[in-house]
């Protein structure tokens, strides 16, 4: 921590032109500001959605379910990508953990959509990325 403090001190000082220990404690205490107001588990949370989406075969779930925009029943998301039916299974039970996808029985039939979250993960996610540029 020692380091940081010490290039942060460098760095108030090009940015000041003048640094006392007082700026340097100041930062500090607004940088920690910041951080507290994460707060863990909002942070622990966001990961978990982030990790459920890291995998092809989940995100693809994700796409399909978003772009449906209806629910579509397991052995139609089973036909989109290429799992064991355990595989599918899995996928869908760490999305529906992560809050993604949304699943309910129908008689005998299990069938998913997408939430709200995964439609505005989705946008944004389109929204930042040029394909071919």
């Amino acid at each position: 921590m020692a380091h940081a403090t010490q290039r942060l001190q460098r760095y108030l000082e090009d940015e000041l032109e003048e640094c006392r220990s007082e700026d340097v404690d100041r930062r500090l205490a607004e940088l920690g500001t910041l951080e507290a107001a994460l707060g863990s588990d909002r942070v622990e949370a966001e990961q978990d959605v982030l990790s459920a989406l890291a995998s092809e075969t989940r995100y693809t779930l994700t796409r399909v379910l978003v772009a449906a925009e209806e629910e579509l029943c397991v052995c139609e998301l089973h036909a989109v990508v290429d799992v064991s039916e355990s595989g599918l299974s899995h996928a869908l039970s760490t999305l529906a953990d992560a809050g993604v996808v949304e699943g309910r029985k129908d008689g005998r039939w299990k069938k998913y959509r997408a939430t709200n979250r995964a439609v505005a993960l989705v946008t944004v996610l389109e929204g930042s990325v040029s394909v071919g540029e």
